[in-house]
């Protein structure tokens, strides 16, 4: 990736915005031009505008302190104008931001999107790069749809799924899975909170969080899904229910998961050999924000632990461990992923860094 690509986050006053604008001030080839929120933060400052409620370890980095920030909805034409790649972080009603992220794309950007208004539109690819790369060829029908010469969308995945699809993607190209169990344990910076803003986390667990076992339920099945005649076909297996918890801990989701397999099972060592062996189909491209090694598996009977792990690869790895027979199912482990770099803002830049690569961008 040699070319410079001029990018913006909508929404950069949260805390999936923030962790954009950190990676993003950072970056080797993505130029941060220009930074969208709503109107309560347009015509300040970005300094000014997330005064006293910043949430990233570290300081504000120097390039967006004295960006001005746009009214996302408002001043769309001019955020748009002065942008290659946009980054969606915005926190509206969902049909609100259904509408607005596709005349950002109608508006000739390549919009990227950490929210789950398009995660379902049919010719629209959710993508986890290492697993579901080749989902993105349906963005071709996509700019049919939309009359776009350059603009489309492209979305990444809830953050839950990713601390255990990754572990199960590979196992399933080779040993067909019936079903599986995940119970997943995340952080309150999943809420957009941290320990000091959540008072109701501290000396607690909450067995509740909206939508989430919905999406953690469905997702995976996109996927695992298929390009059939310009829209992607989801699978119709494994069968999958989850049940999502909340977590005093600041960072990071781990799953506990359990896997029933359609055919004769493999053995542990097979399991174990697809995790360590796994081939990347996107390492030819050597994508900056891409992890060097994508799955970790620790044979320690006490990991993965999430404050020792969830940063492996600046946070952009998957942590496996705990893989052992079960009574009811065939096997069962512990998986880990940092929510909002791997689950969130890194994985929609790696995403990027993708496109452009594949010339999409």
């Amino acid at each position: 990736m040699n070319k410079q690509y001029r990018v913006g986050v909508i929404g950069a006053t949260g805390m999936v915005g923030q962790r954009f604008i950190t990676l993003l001030a950072s970056h080797p080839t993505f130029n941060l031009s220009v930074v969208a929120a709503s109107e309560r933060s347009a015509g300040k400052t970005y300094e000014d505008a997330v005064q006293g409620r910043w949430l990233i370890p570290g300081t504000i980095p120097e390039q967006a302190k004295s960006l001005r920030v746009y009214d996302a909805v408002a001043d769309l034409n001019q955020v748009a104008e002065s942008a290659d790649i946009i980054f969606s972080a915005v926190e509206m009603q969902k049909d609100e931001i259904f509408a607005l992220e596709e005349q950002y794309a109608k508006a000739e950007v390549a919009l990227i999107s950490n929210n789950s208004a398009h995660r379902w539109t049919p010719d629209i690819p959710m993508v986890i790069p290492e697993l579901n790369c080749g989902h993105i060829a349906v963005i071709e029908s996509q700019r049919k749809r939309l009359g776009t010469k350059r603009g489309f969308i492209a979305v990444k995945s809830n953050c839950s799924i990713q601390s255990y699809v990754p572990a199960l993607y590979p196992i399933s190209e080779q040993y067909p899975i019936e079903s599986i169990l995940a119970c997943t344990y995340q952080s309150i910076s999943g809420a957009g909170k941290t320990l000091e803003t959540a008072p109701e986390i501290v000396d607690n667990i909450i067995p509740y969080i909206g939508g989430e076992e919905e999406k953690s339920e469905r997702e995976p099945l996109k996927i695992w899904g298929q390009i059939e005649g310009g829209v992607i076909v989801t699978a119709t297996e494994p069968s999958i229910t989850a049940q999502c918890i909340r977590v005093p801990v600041s960072n990071g989701h781990l799953a506990a998961v359990f896997v029933r397999f359609k055919n004769a099972k493999p053995t542990k060592e097979q399991l174990i050999d697809s995790w360590e062996n796994f081939v990347n189909p996107i390492s030819k491209h050597n994508l900056p924000s891409a992890p060097k090694k994508f799955l970790y598996y620790f044979t320690e009977d006490n990991r993965p632990q999430t404050k020792l792990d969830r940063d492996l690869e600046n946070g952009m790895a998957v942590s496996i461990g705990r893989l052992r027979e079960d009574t009811q199912y065939d096997y069962k482990f512990v998986c880990l992923s940092h929510n909002t770099l791997r689950g969130a803002a890194g994985g929609a830049v790696e995403l990027a860094e993708l496109l452009c690569a594949e010339n999409y961008i």
